[in-house]
């Protein structure tokens, strides 16, 4: 199933005439769907456009390299399709240029899906058991993802950030909350095309940073840019962000139960060695610490926001406003 076409006059429109910093107040009707690290989820226009989900990336210096990032999405793309037969949303991607200021866009285009199919919001109607289903279908698609990349060890492998959020469930209603004996999932949160061809990553690192404030990148760049670039290739951590999410969530009194039934999905694993046992202390762990690290980013990036207007200059990013944690 494919796209449906993207109105590329609308975007060049929309770009004209977005601020930053209150999208939603643009003459064309916005609404923001959602924040990632490097890009921010937009619904544009009216209907037909409506029914589609825009993610817009701004952090790009040249043509050049926004070329090379939209290969290398489209190569990813195809490589979890093709080669891994994950059930992921169809997308485009295209490249704005700003003839008057030079201002480089990139937009990853997706059919929307209705939000409460989403599993962040879709955990919030199920009960434990099916939070648990759902969660050994996200785990059976990771082990998918990491048996590929064992056989193509330093060869081709490929970045997985497995988070309930970045999932959809077909079909689901929450007017009648079941779940069908087979759950189908799709995948869409695809703006991190992590790959790794003979060991070397072929995103480009740069771009995790490029949209932090200047006088963190240092920082960022020595404490924690290694960590980000590896941690979505190693299926312990992935699954430890699995599970840590559901506290973002408001869902921690699942976890004690879910990292049992992690556990026991990766048994064999685990008897082996190739696995150690994942318990609820370091999901806790994780979660402070990779909140505490956001919200202080955040704040950064806001102050940075406000040097950008004291300055006159202008700033490209949409920021998230306080997420509940």
């Amino acid at each position: 199933m494919a796209v449906q076409a993207v109105d590329l006059e609308l975007l060049r429109r929309f770009e004209r005439k977005l601020d930053p910093e209150f999208p939603e107040r643009c003459e064309i009707p916005t609404r923001v769907l959602g924040y990632g690290e490097i890009s921010t989820v937009l619904e544009i226009g009216d209907e037909p456009a409506g029914n589609l989900a825009y993610k817009r990336m701004s952090m790009f210096k040249t043509e050049q390299e926004a070329a090379r990032y939209e290969a290398l999405y489209r190569e990813y793309i195809q490589v979890l399709q093709a080669r891994l037969g994950l059930p992921v949303v169809p997308s485009d991607i295209v490249r704005l240029v700003d003839a008057d200021t030079g201002r480089i866009v990139l937009y990853i285009i997706q059919e929307k899906l209705p939000s409460a199919t989403i599993g962040h919001k879709a955990i919030h109607h199920l009960d434990r058991d099916d939070v648990e289903r759902v969660i050994l279908a996200v785990l059976r698609e990771i082990a998918r993802v990491f048996a590929f990349n064992r056989q193509h060890k330093g060869r081709l492998e490929v970045g997985f950030d497995a988070q309930i959020s970045n999932w959809a469930i077909v079909d689901f209603d929450p007017e009648t909350p079941t779940l069908n004996e087979e759950i189908n999932l799709l995948y869409f949160d695809t703006s991190a095309p992590l790959m790794r061809k003979n060991g070397q990553e072929q995103l480009n690192s740069d771009l995790f940073l490029r949209c932090a404030p200047s006088f963190l990148v240092p920082i960022l760049r020595l404490l924690f840019l290694e960590d980000v670039m590896t941690r979505y290739y190693d299926v312990r951590k992935v699954t430890i962000d699995l599970l840590a999410n559901l506290y973002k969530e408001q869902r921690a009194e699942l976890v004690p139960d879910l990292v049992d039934a992690v556990n026991r999905f990766f048994a064999a694993d685990i008897e082996m060695g190739a696995f150690k046992p994942i318990i609820v202390s370091e999901i806790r762990g994780y979660y402070r610490q990779d909140a505490w690290i956001w919200r202080l980013y955040l704040t950064f990036r806001k102050v940075d926001r406000a040097l950008y207007r004291m300055l006159g200059k202008h700033y490209p990013y949409i920021l998230p406003g306080k997420i509940k944690r």
